[in-house]
This record gives C-alpha cells, sequence and structure tokens, in this order.
C-alpha cells in the first residue's frame, strides 16, 4: 500500500473512485453528487489538498481537504470527501490515509481540520464531535452531531468566533 498526494493526470480514476464508492454505499444519485463534487474540485479549485492510497498502481482511496477560512487568521482545512473502495474497507486503509495527509497538512502549517460525517470512523483518527458554539460551520447542518473537528498543533481544540467560509465546490447545501 502507498499513500501520496494525487497526480493530476489521475484525476477520471480519482472521480470514478468517488462514483464507485459512493454509489455503492449511498446509491447511484449520491454516487453521481460526489462524483461532481470531486470533480469541481480538481477542475476549479486550487485551494485543496487531494491524497490517495494505491495497490499495485490502482487507487483505491482517496482523501479531499479543502480551506476553510474564518474572520480570523487561522489556517484550516475540512476533510470532504473521503471515500475507499468497498473491496477494501474495513482494513483501516482509510485510517491510515487520513493520518498520512494529517502529517502532510501539518508540515504545511495546517493548525485545525474539521470534517462532517461518521463519527464512529472519524473518530479513530483523532476527530471529536464539536458544537457550533465551538467552530460554525459555513452551512446549516442536517445531522449536527457529524460535525467533528481536531487541532493539529495542540491537545486542545480551541473555539473560534465568527463565520467559517468554504470553498466554492462545498458551498451548496446539499452537501450539509
Amino acid at each position: 500500500m502507498k499513500y501520496s498526494e494525487y497526480d493530476p493526470n489521475k484525476r477520471e480514476e480519482i472521480n470514478q473512485l468517488f462514483i464507485k464508492t459512493f454509489t455503492d454505499s449511498e446509491g447511484e444519485s449520491e454516487g453521481l453528487i460526489i462524483g461532481e463534487l470531486t470533480n469541481n474540485f480538481m477542475l476549479s479549485s486550487d485551494d485543496y489538498y487531494c491524497f490517495v492510497a494505491t495497490d499495485n498502481n490502482t487507487i483505491i482511496g482517496s482523501v479531499f481537504f479543502s480551506s476553510l477560512t474564518f474572520e480570523r487568521s487561522i489556517k484550516a482545512y475540512i476533510l470532504s470527501p473521503m471515500a475507499t473502495l468497498t473491496e477494501y474497507q474495513g482494513k483501516g486503509i482509510g485510517q491510515k490515509l487520513i493520518n498520512y495527509a494529517h502529517n502532510i497538512l501539518k508540515e504545511n502549517g495546517v493548525e485545525l481540520v474539521v470534517t462532517y460525517g461518521d463519527i464512529n470512523f472519524y473518530s479513530k483518527t483523532g476527530y471529536k464531535q464539536i458544537s457550533e458554539e465551538v467552530i460554525k460551520a459555513p452551512l446549516k447542518l442536517s445531522y449536527p452531531e457529524g460535525w467533528l473537528g481536531q487541532s493539529l498543533v495542540s491537545e486542545k481544540l480551541e473555539p473560534i468566533a465568527g463565520m467559517s467560509y468554504c470553498v466554492e465546490a462545498l458551498n451548496k447545501p446539499d452537501l450539509w
């Protein structure tokens, strides 16, 4: 298993990974929505990181982190989306990929990461439930229990006053 930043020449393979994984777990319409999201990241934004897990030169997992800005200056990113091919799930690959990504982000001065998803999965990589009193989400959360965060520079996650703003690709209420 190899973990790395993505190769832009593999854009279509990454996009198909997300479409297949989300179609398998959530249905075809969700697969297409997440496929469009990942495509929008790779085509229209330069304020993101994409990391991949490969097995025998085949991309089997991927995770995106995009910029999250606040009224105060802090280097923060939001993890979304994340996918591991169905047949590779449950083997710790996604967790290792996120940990790999966190190390690269930290080396690049990122102080804070947040995500919106499954507490049982993301807690395995250090994410903890947070309220919007601690960090305000960019859009209305349909599942507030899934708002999670962690500091990459200290043990404690300090509250951040004011609004947060995500990149355009994530700035869609139906994704929240």
